[in-house]
């Protein structure tokens, strides 16, 4: 808000649910960039502009909502949602934040399956793949810059990077030991161990808020363990009924109630965005159960962040692939099958997002005190740059090296089967996002131009 703008002295009139349910339809078809970029939009619309909720409080809910398990853009959605409508405010927020990308991805997979084959796609694909690469390798260096402040956190990820690339070690492992040295770290060498993480508090002023900072916590809102345990019960059940439907109807051993299981064990490894959750999302749906080659991997990160709404929406993707390629529904249902993934795989992971805000914002409500990231925390985030390094260099290899590399290997055939066009791509797209600060739709866009114009008349 600029020097000239007049600050308003009253706050804006009370938000009819209504007019909440049309904001977050609207931000669920335009929530592109990432959790930074819907944040920021949030913030610019909600706090800045319809005043809806105060600077601190928008600030303190997102504090709390950074040191949660899960994608925290829609996690904030839901806080501000519940915390204006109550429970059914936040159901629809949060579901109105994902239902665009849903049907958009479920579309776009169906798309990739059916057509991916053509000429165009191919040469779309081919200019997308390089870009994806390029803007891991940035999230790594993004993510970095911010949480590596010494040599410790620097050794740790170092440590994670070599424990995932060439010991093949788990992610929950990695994020478990983290863990560990951080909370044994925060003890010996607290210094060390800081959290350069959160959002502390913000001096400019738009005016007073609907919810100010010294507004009363609403009815709805104040903590009771009653509502703790109604809301965790509730919680409990719904994925046990998921579960049970899955399990009694399939058997434990089928596609669907596997990907229940995997992807609701995501959804509590979420720590650190959805990048850090990737390399276990790869190592589950393309190593261990075979949803999905590398390549369709790397084809679904660049939809997801084509599409609007949370990148970790990836998994919707994922489950699609997954539920086709294993026929979950037989040979001559594959589209419903691939919808049915995609349904699980979304359900299971956003179902703790929902239950995380719904038990603990009465708790953050009635403290009010800013929300820090504890040593633990702190030391998992280092590890989570290590861990997304490694699912760059995965990425490279299978897009430079699309056949691998030639046997015996050595510096004369490092080389043969690599991919120099793709290598310019990757390079120019990094570039861009670094150093020239270009948003990644547009960096994407390009380089599918470029990929479709050098499949089409260059490479023929």
């Amino acid at each position: 808000m600029s020097a000239e703008t007049e600050i308003p002295t009253t706050p804006p009139s009370p938000v009819s649910f209504g007019e909440a349910f049309r904001y977050w339809l609207k931000l669920g078809f335009i929530s592109f960039g990432g959790p930074a970029g819907q944040i920021s939009m949030m913030h610019q619309e909600l706090v800045e502009k319809r005043r809806w909720i105060s600077e601190h409080r928008f600030l303190h809910a997102l504090n709390y909502c950074m040191v949660l398990p899960g994608p925290e853009a829609i996690q904030l959605a839901i806080y501000i949602g519940w915390l204006m409508h109550g429970v059914l405010g936040g159901i629809v927020a949060g579901v109105l934040f994902l239902l665009p990308s849903l049907v958009l991805l479920i579309s776009l997979s169906w798309v990739y399956l059916a057509f991916g084959d053509l000429p165009a796609v191919a040469g779309v694909l081919y200019g997308i793949k390089p870009a994806v690469v390029a803007i891991v390798v940035f999230a790594a260096y993004r993510i970095g810059s911010k949480a590596l402040k010494n040599a410790v956190l620097w050794s740790l990820a170092a440590a994670a990077f070599v424990a995932i690339f060439a010991f093949n070690v788990l992610f929950p492992y990695i994020v478990l030991g983290a863990a560990i040295v951080g909370y044994l770290g925060g003890h010996v060498l607290p210094d060390k161990f800081k959290s350069g993480g959160g959002h502390g508090a913000s001096d400019k002023a738009y005016g007073p808020a609907l919810i100010d900072d010294h507004t009363p916590v609403p009815n709805h809102a104040r903590f009771s363990w009653t509502r703790v345990m109604i809301f965790a019960a509730s919680g409990v059940v719904l994925w046990l009924v998921g579960m049970g439907l899955l399990y009694g109807t399939l058997g434990w051993q089928e596609t669907l109630t596997q990907m229940g299981w995997f992807f609701t064990k995501a959804a509590f490894l979420t720590i650190g965005g959805a990048y850090a959750v990737l390399p276990y999302v790869y190592q589950g749906g393309v190593e261990h159960y075979g949803w999905l080659t590398a390549l369709q991997m790397i084809d679904g990160l660049a939809l997801g962040e084509t599409t609007p709404g949370p990148l970790i929406m990836i998994v919707t993707y994922v489950g699609f692939i997954g539920g086709w390629t294993k026929q979950v529904f037989g040979p001559d249902l594959l589209v419903l099958g691939g919808i049915g993934g995609a349904m699980v795989a979304t359900f299971f992971t956003f179902l703790p997002s929902f239950v995380f805000i719904l038990v603990g914002g009465p708790a953050v409500e009635a403290t009010r005190h800013d929300i820090k990231l504890a040593a633990p925390f702190t030391a998992i985030t280092a590890a989570v740059v290590g861990v997304i390094l490694n699912l760059a260099t995965f990425f490279a290899y299978h897009v430079l090296w699309p056949k691998g590399f030639v046997q015996p290997l050595d510096i004369k055939t490092l080389f043969e089967g690599f991919q120099w066009f793709s290598a310019v791509i990757t390079a120019g797209a990094f570039t861009a996002l670094w150093r020239f600060k270009v948003d990644i739709i547009p960096v994407i866009g390009v380089c599918a131009g470029l990929g479709l114009v050098y499949k089409l008349f260059i490479a023929t």
